[in-house]
């Protein structure tokens, strides 16, 4: 699979090992090929990551072989790759690289990682979110272009809120919605918010959009996965490449074209001419930040005037203060069905 090389990752020397193994079978795209896209993108997915605990999705045999996600940090970690200790939901914590520079990005690729999967939070506090994501999910009989029809009007959802997002492919179908907040609230006031925004968004697009977390209440709507704020959920980041046999990317999109792309535009070997034209066009989100005022005092008149309090939590997750029983509704009509009988 060829002898080791070494790559200038910003002045820093990274060696990419076995550069021929092919990841990609159905496009012949291989390790290196992977590396050096993440170099021509490198500005813009070291902005997603900096300074962020990171999951890596390694794919070690390429996109057709095993994978698993490696939350803690290798314990062959450079020195120079600095790390930040977060902690779960379980009470258990663990440190995560926090990539700093794209060095970091190719030393991560060499182990096989396609996607990075950053926490909502920077290494210098671990608990207060500084970005509010949103997750335009489609389901079974939508697609893209329904996800788009409701981003536009998420877009006036977060704009009557003070709020103000910047979009991406999620690199399948879906959009993926990102606002910079204020590092202010805990990630459960944070879920909460996004919850008043998916609850606000169905009401406006009942037929195209919902907030329903059991798969069977769906339909074919856009589902808004309000648990990807939850501590510990995290999303695929900008640039980030999916494990799709086209080898696509997750790609910042400006409002104005969300109408005129699709997702497969934008993978390995076109991400890297968009952004040489371009840049990062998601480049100014850091000199924003938002309050989340006005959205919590949505959440709680969905509380004190139409009964809309939480919602269920993921499975894995502890029982949470306030959180509804966490059965689906076809279960929960079965089960009183049983006790009546």
């Amino acid at each position: 699979m060829g002898a080791a090389v070494e790559l200038d990752a910003g002045g820093r020397p990274v060696r990419l090992s076995n550069p021929d193994k092919v990841y990609f079978p159905d496009k012949g795209y291989t390790k290196r090929d992977v590396a050096e896209y993440f170099l021509a993108v490198g500005g813009g997915i070291t902005r997603a990551l900096r300074d962020r605990p990171t999951t890596l999705q390694r794919f070690v045999d390429g996109v057709t072989g095993e994978f698993f996600y490696q939350k803690r940090a290798p314990k062959n970690l450079p020195d120079w790759i600095p790390t930040a200790r977060i902690a779960f939901p379980s009470g258990r914590s663990a440190d995560e690289i926090c990539p700093t520079e794209i060095a970091a990005v190719l030393w991560a690729a060499n182990l096989g990682t396609l996607t990075f999967h950053p926490w909502p939070v920077r290494s210098a506090d671990t608990d207060h979110p500084d970005e509010l994501r949103i997750d335009l999910d489609p389901q079974p009989g939508t697609d893209y272009a329904d996800a788009v029809t409701a981003a536009h009007e998420l877009r006036s959802v977060l704009d009557e809120h003070g709020l103000r997002g910047w979009p991406k492919t999620s690199g399948g179908r879906g959009i993926h919605v990102f606002v910079p907040i204020e590092p202010r609230w805990t990630f459960t006031e944070v879920r909460r918010a996004t919850i008043a925004i998916g609850r606000d968004l169905a009401r406006r697009m009942p037929d195209r959009v919902t907030t329903a977390w059991w798969k069977e209440e769906r339909g074919e709507r856009i589902f808004v996965d309000y648990n990807q704020t939850a501590r510990d959920r995290t999303i695929a980041s900008a640039y980030s490449v999916r494990p799709f046999p086209h080898a696509p990317v997750s790609a910042p999109l400006r409002w104005e074209e969300i109408d005129d792309v699709e997702p497969r535009d934008f993978d390995i070997r076109t991400m890297p001419t968009r952004y040489a034209e371009l840049g990062d066009v998601h480049a100014d989100m850091e000199n924003h930040t938002f309050g989340l005022e006005r959205v919590l005092e949505l959440a709680e008149r969905d509380e004190r005037d139409r009964s809309l309090g939480d919602m269920p939590y993921p499975p894995e997750y502890p029982k949470m203060p306030g959180e509804p029983k966490r059965v689906q509704p076809s279960r929960a009509r079965h089960d009183e069905d049983d006790a009546k009988a």
